[in-house]
């Protein structure tokens, strides 16, 4: 009687699944591998063997023939009083009874199964609610093509050959890497079995977390939101947590896992909102009314402003707030001294009474973004680029528009048609600075070449001498003026020789502008209101025309070049000056913004290329120093991260 009764409860599930799918105008069959790939492809396939599967996973099935028999979710639809009927309630008998033990045959295509024997049985189980079944599973690799599904696949194959986990499932590119390197694993480091069966738990207690968080409403994988729970939380907490804590933890940082879902995860802000008049009422200004609190603000830096030319550009900018919003603002400075004082420093900084944080590294990214989840009424901004997280809004300079003038200069003045350039950090910003420079260099004299070198490999003394032993000086060299001997020669655009620096020109980094702009946004509420009307994370990257970042000559610098430098720069304070005009060629020869007159600021922000005319390489991780290697992981480019995942 149970049987029956199953049966008929499956059956209405069935039904309803068509309905839906009719009404949503989908198809209402299971898909059909040998509809999908041609059926001959079967035959090459790669046999893996018997392994459970993830019952979440199973979609279809081998060929047609049973197809007219099941809803799109694997329930039935047949009558009752069909021989099929008969044979499923039979089926369901045994797994209440005894359980169902042979394994099934399936294909797995693109990191999805599909039943060529075992239908009823899938139909059973997933009725039943199991998490996985037994199957003997053969392997089909997709043609290799430039897709992005293709090559997702292909980064959970090598993540599934060293593992031999199957059920986490990512939709972006480079995740299979970023949870290895959260769990301190290289790409080819082979698992334990204790290794396996904890992220089983993990992933486990995760999901079942994950769904009373109305998960199923979201598009994304369990795998994704896990994902961004560990850069909040960290791997090792999570393994400690049980499925009410994560609970807890999820429902924080729910928009933060949301954010998994927009096409276009990052809103960038190329220039400050008008600043808002802060209106008084009518009897506010009959009345006499309390004067309202300061705005207290923090700085968090990595050392004291002694020891860093960064740090000391940042508290430079933080004095000269203070001293115009005097009134109106509190700011303070906190020293970390080391990344394991980062939690403490900014818990600190709360507990001072703090409301807004900036955070002045990219090495500071996951502590802010923590801190920030869990205190929802704290703003903190960190100081980096391209980060796509809901809770933490982050803000830096379009340095390449000065790298750009740089280049113009450089160009002008080249007889070799040779120039140099140290860049510190293969992160996002700092290509797009190397390539508007080279491009830069170009326009003014076609045929220039650029020779690159990393201070965060060689240091910027060994970089810039290595240049010079190729019979070059003209160097671009750090954006800030570093506080080590080593370093102190190597700032801006110089004709360096030897031990022997003539500066030319400089860029400028004007935080004071930039950190008073913020502070008014945050007094008159406009950063409230852009997050507000967002779904999507907030990057503040301003230039020139927001004069947050400027250039400088040096009286060396001869007069015809400092005017052909000043009618490029007056174009990009006015907005109207295009660096990265299209298209142009990267060094692999690929045409970058065919079709296009410029490159959108995504496309820029994003660069993980060097342009035609640079000669020299993006580092891998294992050629950083420790301190390169700590800024790459949290906002390196695409090919010194994944470097940096498949050593950790």
């Amino acid at each position: 009687m149970q049987a029956e009764s199953d049966y008929r409860e499956a059956l209405k599930i069935g039904q309803r699944e068509l309905q839906s799918a009719s009404v949503k105008s989908e198809s209402s069959t299971l898909p059909v591998l040998d509809s999908i790939i041609p059926p001959e492809r079967s035959s090459s396939g790669i046999h893996i063997g018997v392994e459970q599967i993830p019952m979440n996973l199973i979609v279809g099935t081998k060929t047609k023939g049973r197809v007219n028999a099941f809803s799109p979710g694997f329930m039935p639809i047949l009558p009752e009083d069909t021989e099929f009927a008969q044979k499923w309630k039979s089926l369901y008998n045994s797994h209440i009874n005894e359980g169902i033990h042979d394994p099934i045959k399936v294909y797995e295509y693109l990191h999805r199964y599909y039943v060529e024997e075992g239908n009823k049985r899938v139909s059973v189980l997933k009725y039943c609610g199991a998490y996985s079944i037994a199957a003997d599973v053969t392997r089909i690799m997709p043609e290799q093509t430039d897709s992005e599904e293709a090559k997702l696949y292909m980064e959970y194959v090598e993540f599934n050959r060293s593992s031999k986990i199957n059920f986490i499932e990512f939709s972006k590119k480079g995740s299979y890497r970023e949870l290895l390197h959260a769990m301190g694993k290289s790409a080819d480091e082979p698992w334990s079995d204790d290794e396996r069966m904890a992220l089983s738990s993990i992933y486990y207690r995760f999901e079942k977390a994950y769904y009373k968080n109305r998960g199923s409403k979201l598009k994304t994988t369990v795998g994704d939101a896990m994902l961004s729970y560990i850069d909040v939380y960290g791997y090792s907490q999570l393994q400690d947590e049980s499925s009410e804590d994560i609970e807890n933890n999820l429902k924080k940082m729910w928009e933060e896992v949301a954010l998994n879902e927009q096409n276009e995860a990052i809103e960038v802000k190329t220039v400050p909102g008008e600043e808002k008049e802060i209106r008084q009422s009518v009897l506010s200004k009959v009345l006499p009314i309390a004067k309202p609190a300061k705005l207290k603000a923090a700085f968090i830096y990595d050392v004291s402003p002694e020891k860093s030319g960064w740090v000391a550009d940042h508290e430079a900018g933080r004095q000269y707030v203070q001293t115009v919003l005097d009134d109106k603002a509190e700011t303070q400075y906190y020293v970390c001294g080391g990344e394991a004082n980062y939690p403490e420093v900014l818990g600190q900084a709360i507990a001072d009474g703090c409301r807004l944080i900036f955070t002045t590294s990219p090495r500071m990214l996951q502590a802010s973004l923590r801190t920030a989840v869990e205190h929802p009424n704290i703003i903190v901004m960190n100081c980096s680029l391209n980060t796509s997280h809901r809770y933490l809004r982050t803000y830096y300079t379009r340095m390449y528009e000065v790298k750009f003038i740089l280049g113009l200069i450089a160009g002008s003045l080249t007889k070799s048609g040779r120039l140099g350039y140290v860049c510190d950090y293969p992160i996002y910003g700092q290509i797009a600075g190397i390539n508007a420079f080279a491009l830069g260099a170009d326009m003014a004299n076609p045929g220039t070449k650029v020779y690159l070198e990393w201070s965060s490999v060689k240091g910027a003394k060994e970089a810039a001498l290595s240049l010079n032993r190729q019979n070059i000086h003209l160097i671009s060299s750090q954006d800030t003026m570093r506080f080590s001997e080593d370093d102190r020669a190597s700032f801006g655009l110089s004709h360096i020789d030897g031990d022997t620096t003539e500066l030319l020109a400089v860029p400028v980094w004007k935080w004071g502008v930039y950190y008073e702009k913020l502070l008014r946004s945050v007094l008159d509420k406009t950063i409230k209101s852009e997050y507000n009307n967002t779904a999507r994370a907030l990057n503040y990257y301003w230039g020139m025309s927001a004069g947050v970042v400027d250039i400088e000559y040096a009286p060396a610098l001869p007069l015809a070049s400092r005017r052909f430098a000043d009618y490029f720069r007056n174009s990009l304070i006015n907005d109207t000056g295009k660096p990265f005009l299209t298209p142009f060629y990267s060094q692999s020869g690929d045409i970058i913004g065919e079709g296009q007159t410029e490159l959108t600021l995504e496309q820029i922000i994003n660069m993980d290329y060097l342009v035609e005319n640079v000669e020299g390489s993006i580092p891998v991780y294992t050629e950083l120093t420790d301190m390169g290697k700590a800024t790459v992981e949290n906002v390196g480019v695409r090919q010194a991260k994944q470097e940096a995942e498949a050593e950790a």
